[in-house]
């Protein structure tokens, strides 16, 4: 089958680049393909509390990658979950509306990402908003991605919020506004009480006066690896229904696969480290050393405290029977706990006041989350998290296969740099002093693997054993000015014609927040890019090859 533009992965870049290259190319043909299914009825998907079914085992929704075994996490094997079906991770994502701070995009220009400064970046969040706030200079209404306050507010949360300014740090009602420093609660992608994932936003519900009728959706297709004539991208090569077929692009093929699966995908085409793809018997057709380098990632410690109110999420006869009532309640009228995104309320600290933005995040959630929610409690709690939000490690994405269906060799390097570990200690103890504010105190409890009065050994021993990922690894398909980056700042991939990423993987460095809402943004642009490009007679999409 032959289409203009094919787009693999449905997920928050691929998704809203088919769905905005839609409306703005109307007499294009677009096939975008995922490797899982479609979401839209899915009950655990569209159910806000339903994300703690989805995270913390493999299933038809998620690819629960595990990672090599960390040094910095004492020889422990990292839990990566990654959305698997239309919308990807902001499928089975907690939800979290954030889009980092403005000078990280400022950063993203000086690096040399021309054309990707907070000013150049800010129209695309707005065009991709519809915030039940309403329009200001901050955010945008009547885009496709639903942003809302949360329906309502668990107790435990209100608790939080309270400890945190009793121990005296600012508060805040927006962390996507004129200051990001504070904490409060987090705006989520939310509409009516169901999650607004970015396929239901851009492929299942569409804004007003978007076309669907060149827009091809393709479940349950696994993409092997992109298919060329000489250096331009000529295609796809998929595996689906338990047979091998080839879907030809006219125009561009793109790659919105993520961090993990996007450079997999070049490595498996011949696009890569020449010596791995030679280890591996895939033809180099542009040797590139850096496709699977520089992985970043938010790592971060989870203070877990068992408590006896049932305020608090958790498994008990009281929680069971309030769990079965808050469901009724939620099946009849999308309201009540089951709108919970559980992280309900977070923050951005600075681990210095003279620093020029956080360097700290907090996430705190209303049940214990305990190793991802693999390991489940009897009783009540709440959880706090801290994270390193611009960690100096880097890692890797190499091949275990050269086929695109094993899963890839994951290896962050978690703490492989001292400071990200004597950051996460300081941000533990700025956490510390919100656990023992009056507010959060006075339900008493207990800790499961920290207490209040730890020595700075035996809280690097704890992170050491229970940090993880907060789940947003980036940058594996770096873009920039400069020769060696994967990408160039139209997100066009060097070394070969017609072919574009557009997902988290691009980013050149990691942003301040969750990643959500700025992977959107690159897929906004990547349509923008793509629809210039033509109008202008397809003379600037890629056919030249890009040194």
């Amino acid at each position: 089958m032959q289409y203009d533009y094919v787009i693999v992965g449905g997920g928050s870049g691929g998704a809203s680049l088919a769905g905005r290259l839609a409306e703005r190319c109307p007499e294009a043909s677009i096939a975008l393909i995922e490797a899982g299914p479609h979401t839209a009825r899915n009950l655990f998907v569209n159910m806000p509390l339903g994300v703690a079914a989805l995270v913390p085992r493999r299933t038809k929704n998620n690819y629960a990658y595990e990672t090599v075994p960390q040094p910095g996490l004492a020889g422990r094997r990292g839990y990566q979950p990654r959305g698997r079906g239309f919308g990807g991770s902001s499928a089975i994502n907690a939800m979290i509306y954030t889009r980092g701070h403005p000078l990280d995009y400022d950063e993203w220009a000086q690096l040399g990402c021309a054309g990707w400064a907070w000013d150049d970046v800010l129209p695309y969040f707005l065009r991709a908003e519809d915030n039940s706030r309403g329009a200001s200079a901050w955010h945008g209404a009547g885009g496709p991605l639903g942003v809302s306050d949360l329906c309502e507010r668990n107790p435990v949360a209100q608790r939080f919020v309270q400890a945190a300014r009793e121990a005296g740090f600012p508060l805040s009602d927006d962390f996507n506004g004129a200051g990001q420093e504070g904490v409060g609660f987090y705006q989520v992608t939310q509409r009516g009480g169901e999650r607004c994932t970015v396929a239901r936003a851009y492929l299942y519900d569409p804004w007003p006066g978007q076309p669907r009728t060149n827009l091809h959706l393709i479940a349950d297709a696994t993409v092997l690896r992109v298919t060329f004539d000489g250096a331009r991208a000529s295609g796809v090569e998929i595996a689906r229904d338990g047979r091998t077929e080839t879907l030809e692009a006219r125009a561009e093929v793109i790659l919105a696969a993520g961090a993990f699966n996007s450079p997999q995908l070049l490595m498996c085409s011949g696009i890569g480290p020449a010596a791995q793809l030679r280890a591996h018997g895939i033809a180099v057709r542009h040797d590139a050393p850096e496709v699977g380098r520089n992985l970043i990632d938010h790592i971060d410690f989870t203070f877990n405290k068992r408590v006896y109110s049932s305020e608090a999420v958790g498994y008990s006869l009281r929680g069971g029977a309030k769990m079965v009532s808050g469901l009724v309640r939620y099946l009849r009228t999308r309201r009540g706990m089951f709108t919970s995104n559980v992280a309900e309320a977070g923050g951005f600290l600075k681990s210095r006041p003279q620093l020029d933005r956080p360097d700290l995040q907090l996430h705190f959630c209303t049940a214990l989350v305990d190793d991802h929610s693999r390991r489940l409690h009897w009783g009540h709690g709440y959880s706090l998290h801290v994270c390193v939000l611009r960690p100096a490690s880097r890692g890797t994405v190499t091949l275990a296969s050269a086929d695109a269906r094993v899963a890839p060799v994951i290896d962050p390097q978690f703490f492989s740099d001292a400071r990200d570990l004597d950051l996460l200690v300081k941000g533990a103890r700025l956490a510390r002093r919100i656990l023992d504010a009056p507010a959060l105190a006075q339900m008493g409890g207990r800790e499961l693997y920290t207490h209040a009065d730890q020595s700075e050994a035996e809280l690097r021993a704890a992170i050491a054993a229970h940090a993880d990922t907060i789940y947003h690894p980036v940058a594996t398909c770096r873009m920039g000015g400069d020769a060696h980056s994967v990408v160039d700042p139209q997100l066009r991939v060097r070394g070969v014609t017609h072919l574009r990423i557009a997902d988290a993987s691009v980013m050149p460095a990691l942003i301040g927040g969750n990643t959500n809402a700025p992977t959107v943004m690159i897929g906004e642009r990547a349509a923008d890019f793509i629809a210039a490009s033509r109008r202008a007679g397809n003379a600037a999409h890629g056919a030249t090859v890009i040194a």
